[in-house]
């Protein structure tokens, strides 16, 4: 199958019970988008039948056109080829999930966010789920993997294959699951028809719970002032609240739950401000794990596949360094930064914008066009540069220090492909090295030397 309809199919994003989704190609204008296409498990056939399957499609797509809100994907099309139903909507390559480093066992550890990145997309979701519930909607699968996030690093809220109308009742059969394991709530496992908005708002307090914590609350949970030093015990009290196993003690609405981080957030800005006030030299402590000075990292692209990646990168099982190269920044004019602990020289900024990975090689070669900087010997750097100039994520020390590189960029490409159609990139606040498809989009920084 080359085309679904006037689609011209690119890769095969995903697959779940209902169907499998496509990246695909417009005709003409090749624009790339999402294409969800009807394609339903033989088990779910069995258990719904056919006719139930194809309603449930349509409702989703019907919902998913009814809404209109920053933090919620939106539908383009709607249509039948060859006897199957799909729609179209927005493509984008990034989620929560892959951000967090959530594997297919999700019981194993995840990467932990700073705080203002949790912050972040935690207030987003709830925007959107706030949207979501106004309209009457319960979504039922809030997971990290449903959280797509845009090149402008802002919430989509995706996958409305599970929502109901509240009051709704499906009549779903009981040995079908709704929702995903660890997320949903108890009451939505023991009857999935009767939950109320407060299951959402549950999957989220999870998601949350996870990104400060890089593990899934036990049964009781531990708190996360324990584990995370930036936080105190009112970020206890607020997950204990929302992922109480009895929906009558959660919150009661999205609203009430942003209303609380709100409150949540202020402290942690007054927290920070008051950090940094009495931190004299932020730069000043030891790491851990550095690198040899004067390392020269490699700048010949290869291309390599991720069973050889993480050793040949240096990497550890999150996909993050093992070893960390010390820097010794120094602003150079025309908005460079040379590193001379690598002879590395380093826009300051960047693109503007971000790119795919094949505009990315022209606005390197447009750089050595202009002579950006007075150098003409720009190049888009490789996964061992750009992992040369990356911090050790840490809570509590980096707020308080001033970004050498623009703090906007979070996702860089590099010159390494990973296939003939994907490329490595590596996420710069996050610390981890991944790889994306070259017609995704992200930023580009320069480097010479």
């Amino acid at each position: 199958m080359k085309s679904i309809g006037k689609y011209e199919i690119l890769g095969l994003l995903g697959r779940g019970g209902m169907g499998k989704i496509f990246k695909v190609r417009l005709p003409v204008i090749g624009k790339i988008a999402a294409l969800k296409l009807l394609a339903p498990n033989p088990f779910l056939v069995d258990i719904l039948g056919i006719d139930r399957i194809e309603a449930l499609f349509i409702s989703e797509a019907v919902t998913m056109a009814g809404l209109r809100d920053p933090h919620l994907l939106e539908i383009w099309d709607f249509d039948k080829a060859d006897g199957k139903y799909f729609y179209t909507m927005d493509y984008y390559c990034n989620n929560l999930g892959a951000m967090m480093g959530e594997s297919s066992r999700i019981e194993l550890p995840s990467r932990i966010m700073p705080t203002d990145r949790a912050i972040h997309y935690v207030r987003q979701t709830l925007e959107g789920l706030a949207c979501l519930h106004h309209a009457g909607i319960i979504h039922r699968d809030i997971k990290p993997f449903n959280i797509l996030i845009t090149d402008q690093d802002t919430v989509k809220i995706g996958d409305f294959g599970l929502s109901k109308l509240r009051g709704e009742t499906v009549g779903s059969p009981r040995n079908l699951k709704i929702g995903s394991p660890f997320y949903a709530p108890p009451e939505q496992e023991r009857d999935p028809d009767h939950v109320d908005f407060s299951a959402d708002l549950y999957a989220v307090a999870i998601m949350l719970y996870r990104m400060l914590t890089g593990c899934l609350p036990k049964t009781p949970p531990t708190p996360t002032s324990r584990t995370n030093p930036d936080l105190g015990e009112n970020w206890d009290q607020f997950l204990f609240k929302a992922i109480s196993p009895k929906p009558r003690d959660r919150f009661t609405s999205a609203g009430q739950m942003l209303d609380a981080l709100k409150v949540l957030e202020a402290d942690w800005i007054v927290k920070k401000e008051q950090a940094c006030k009495f931190l004299d030299n932020p730069r000043a402590k030891p790491f851990a794990n550095l690198r040899p000075d004067s390392f020269r990292p490699r700048k010949e692209p290869v291309r390599i596949r991720p069973r050889e990646a993480r050793t040949f990168f240096g990497l550890d099982d999150l996909w993050r360094p093992k070893q960390y190269t010390p820097h010794r920044f120094h602003p150079l004019d025309g908005h460079g930064v040379l590193d001379q602990s690598t002879g590395l020289i380093w826009q300051q900024a960047g693109s503007p914008y971000p790119l795919t990975w094949k505009q990315a090689n022209a606005y390197i070669r447009n750089l050595n066009c202009a002579q950006s900087a007075g150098f003409n010997s720009w190049r888009l750097p490789t996964i061992d540069e750009l992992l040369s100039i990356v911090t050790r994520p840490s809570q509590a020390l980096d707020l308080c220090m001033e970004p050498v590189f623009d703090s906007s960029q979070k996702w860089l490409w590099s010159a390494d492909k990973h296939s003939f159609t994907t490329a490595w990139y590596l996420s710069m606040d996050l610390g981890f090295v991944s790889w994306q498809d070259m017609t995704g989009y992200y930023y580009v920084k320069g480097v010479c030397g």
